[in-house]
């Protein structure tokens, strides 16, 4: 069975796609979170900059991690800011930088949408062309999304986030989001101690 890096050109050419279109997503979080990390106004300020720190410092490896993959099957990973926005899926709309939880919400959707895009746009390319490195490579990316996912939701009631959310897509994720008894933490330390190791 050929792997991903010794896979013929027409096959790579799809995977390469998929695999650029999960950067041009992951790199608009990164975006977005330092953004957040620029901007949000709290009262526990210093521990929600550290906490969004740790995330945007993940997603750069995760970035990383997928242009190394794309060199590696002898493509180009894409660099252009025009690029990467013609192809994200996520929400680019300001936010209130005033209200903390409108902001995490708004990061955790984002998390749960480049989810999706490794399920349904991803894994599919991969299996098709039976690419198990590629698989597991965007498998491990998944579950720290998912990882993300829950420490932001742990700052986020309920309520507010589902109601972000349209029912069919919360069905889909709420597995992501019901399997933890994390306690409540600070920002610092609850990143630190779920994701950051």
């Amino acid at each position: 069975m050929k792997t991903s890096t010794s896979t013929p050109n027409s096959i790579a050419d799809e995977i390469v796609a998929s695999l650029n279109l999960l950067l041009a997503n992951e790199y608009a979080l990164y975006t977005k979170t330092r953004n957040a990390n620029w901007n949000v106004s709290e009262d526990s300020f210093y521990e929600l900059n550290k906490f969004l720190e740790c995330q945007y410092e993940l997603l750069d490896v995760i970035i990383d991690d997928i242009a190394d993959r794309v060199r590696s099957m002898g493509h180009f990973a894409l660099g252009s800011l025009k690029d990467f926005f013609n192809l994200t899926h996520l929400d680019q709309h300001n936010h209130n930088f005033s209200n903390p939880s409108e902001i995490l919400q708004s990061l955790a959707n984002d998390h749960l949408v480049i989810i999706q895009i490794i399920i349904s746009e991803i894994i599919p390319v991969a299996d098709k062309y039976k690419d198990l490195g590629t698989a597991d490579f965007v498998t491990a990316i998944m579950v720290k999304h998912e990882k993300m996912t829950l420490v932001l939701r742990q700052q986020i009631p309920e309520t507010k986030t589902v109601s972000k959310l349209n029912q069919k897509e919360y069905e889909l994720k709420k597995n992501i989001w019901s399997t933890s008894n994390y306690p409540r933490n600070s920002w610092f330390n609850l990143c630190r101690s779920t994701i950051c190791k």
